[in-house]
């Protein structure tokens, strides 16, 4: 017999943190995996996360993803605590760790996590060095967006 997926997202992105994009100028991309609990799985699984303002400290060493939020299910059990605020802690080389941290320091960046999916049966996060735009980058951004797409436009009724 044949086994399917019942995993109704094909491409295996859980999550996504569009307003990144728009805050933050994105530069080195780096691929963490994250220490979760059994509760935490089977919520993700479900589609109860939300990785909006989600950003990345580090304590004693060691990388925690923060304001990761993951919402329990209903039906969690009673005796596990969920809490769905907790520092959930990545998993990256210490090459990795070192770089992520010189770039804090040395020229001020933030790291910031901008997707969560799923890579064979792991959970990764997807961070990023960014540094934060100003007000005017982010309007010459949108500028450049809606010019694009009216140029698209006529270009296609021209042709």
């Amino acid at each position: 017999m044949s086994k399917k997926k019942s995993n109704s997202n094909t491409s295996g992105t859980i999550a996504l943190n569009k307003k990144a994009r728009h805050n933050y100028i994105l530069s080195d991309k780096f691929e963490a995996g994250i220490e979760l609990q059994g509760w935490e799985v089977k919520s993700i699984r479900a589609g109860k996360i939300n990785l909006t303002d989600a950003y990345v400290v580090f304590t004693k060493g060691e990388a925690y993803l923060l304001d990761c939020q993951i919402q329990p299910l209903n039906q969690a059990s009673s005796h596990v605590v969920c809490d769905p605020d907790r520092q959930k802690k990545l998993l990256l080389k210490h090459r990795e760790l070192d770089k992520l941290m010189g770039s804090r320091d040395r020229q001020g960046m933030s790291i910031v996590a901008t997707a969560m999916y799923w890579k064979k049966c792991w959970v990764k996060v997807e961070i990023y060095l960014a540094k934060g735009k100003h007000e005017h980058d982010k309007r010459d951004a949108i500028k450049d967006r809606d010019w694009a797409r009216d140029k698209e436009r006529m270009m296609k009724h021209s042709a």
